[in-house]
């Protein structure tokens, strides 16, 4: 008789990873160097220890250590959430006809209600044990925000959260969470930072973006004695710890005999993604499988699929080091009616080197489909997912319905982000049909392109 495979399997508290993976370590070619934006050096540790906690500047330049043990003060924090399920979307393959397997990895199941806490709680932990006075950060649709909040709670650190303003609007609950949990939240740009301040000048009536955010957070950071910056996505060091997500998968994936055809996750500034497909695209790089992995990103922020490769400002302040990465020009401002998080202008540098090497595709959805597909899933599977993770739902039901017209009974893995109960305007704008796709000309990339910095005898 077939093995019945079960809805959802829980690894037990001993199977959880003691270490993170550093996709850079088996990497063919390393991404290219941060750069200092005053010389245009590659960035030592050294030089961003006024930004970051010593040892995550570590984490963010080491291109060869394997796997970084996890502390143990880590390890009990995850504990309390983790490890997270492996759910068999039976129902959402039911209701599609397909012939195909579709993996979701939940991530949603702790009251920041998303992966976000997985390296929150490492940074916090680093900064804690520096001894620093407190930690600055950004947030877009909040759920960075939360999670960090919780962290830096647990550790009894003060935090400053710089909130995307559209964001800071559309969402007050979020906003009575991180408060909840001791977090002063700024709707930025704002007037409390220099660079707030010149970005209102010019645009007084911005509903912001993550570039923005990210200037003023890290302004904030380096004028305040014992502060230091952290980031939720898109830094190496945000990847390492995220690679929980996909160890765990994998892990439960070869408990049923299973290995994904093809993995996807949402894509803004890679966080999910990275952390959910590091240990597939290991095997890819060390040419022991090769699944597909799919970016999917909202067409109203299409960096992958129509961003350039170049050098750029992480932020649209421009005090951020450089990174070479797949980016729409750091003065891009995302449209104010996408209802995601995925709003950040540009891609992670290991993602964006590992697609620019054919390792990865990408794909960019308009938001109505990718709120169809939300629903459709509720409805099957009883989860509400969130707006972000809905892009990689899209994904998985286009790619399941391709089975289902050629028959082929694949695989798929895909990342249940979190939960979209704080984005319960998007939805009703959604299912009162006042909803509407935003997806920027090509003239408006050209305009945030031609402001790409020149980097002598780089571009």
């Amino acid at each position: 008789m077939k093995k019945k495979i079960p809805h959802r399997l829980y690894l037990s508290e001993d199977q959880l990873p003691k270490q993170w993976y550093n996709l850079r370590a088996d990497m063919k070619e390393l991404p290219d160097p941060m750069l200092n934006p005053a010389n245009f050096q590659p960035a030592t540790a050294e030089e961003l220890y006024a930004v970051f906690c010593n040892e995550l500047a570590h984490q963010e330049l080491d291109n060869t250590t394997r796997y970084f043990d996890i502390p143990e003060e880590i390890q009990e924090f995850y504990k309390m959430y983790r490890p997270s399920p492996l759910i068999r979307a039976y129902h959402l393959e039911k209701a599609l006809g397909t012939p195909a397997k579709i993996y979701y990895k939940y991530e949603g199941n702790n009251t920041s209600g998303s992966h976000k806490l997985n390296s929150a709680v490492a940074q916090a932990y680093y900064a804690k044990k520096q001894g620093l006075s407190g930690l600055t950060t950004e947030t877009g649709a909040g759920q960075w925000g939360t999670a960090l909040a919780e962290a830096c709670s647990y550790f009894n650190l003060p935090l400053i959260v710089y909130m995307v303003k559209v964001s800071y609007e559309q969402k007050p609950f979020r906003k009575s969470v991180m408060q909840t949990f001791d977090a002063q939240i700024i709707p930025s740009p704002s007037n409390t930072t220099n660079v707030g301040r010149k970005i209102l000048e010019q645009n007084p009536n911005t509903g912001g973006s993550l570039g923005c955010a990210i200037s003023e957070a890290v302004e904030k950071a380096v004028s305040t004695p014992g502060y230091r910056y952290v980031l939720g996505s898109v830094l190496n060091q945000v990847l390492l710890h995220q690679s929980v997500i996909g160890l765990e998968s994998k892990t439960a994936l070869e408990m049923l005999d299973e290995y994904p055809d093809i993995v996807i996750g949402c894509a803004g500034g890679g966080s999910n993604l990275g952390g959910l497909i590091a240990p597939f695209m290991q095997d890819k790089l060390l040419g022991k499988a090769s699944p597909r992995i799919i970016a999917v990103e909202p067409a109203s922020c299409p960096s992958l699929t129509r961003g350039k490769y170049a050098y750029d400002f992480c932020d649209t302040g421009k005090v951020t080091p450089l990174a070479k990465m797949y980016t729409l020009g750091c003065g891009f401002i995302p449209s104010p009616n996408h209802a995601g998080g995925l709003r950040y202008h540009g891609m992670s540098p290991v993602l964006s080197k590992l697609y620019h090497d054919g390792y990865m595709e990408a794909v960019a959805v308009e938001q109505t489909k990718v709120f169809e597909a939300a629903v459709l899933f509720a409805k099957q599977e009883t989860i509400l997912p969130a707006p972000e993770s809905a892009h990689a739902i899209r994904g998985a039901i286009d790619e399941a319905l391709k089975c289902k017209e050629t028959g082929e009974a694949k695989t798929i893995l895909f990342g249940l982000t979190g939960t979209g109960y704080f984005d319960m305007t998007a939805y009703n704008s959604y299912l009162e049909q006042t909803m509407t796709d935003f997806i920027p000309s090509d003239e408006d990339l050209q305009k945030a392109f031609s402001q790409l910095p020149k980097i002598p005898g780089i571009q």
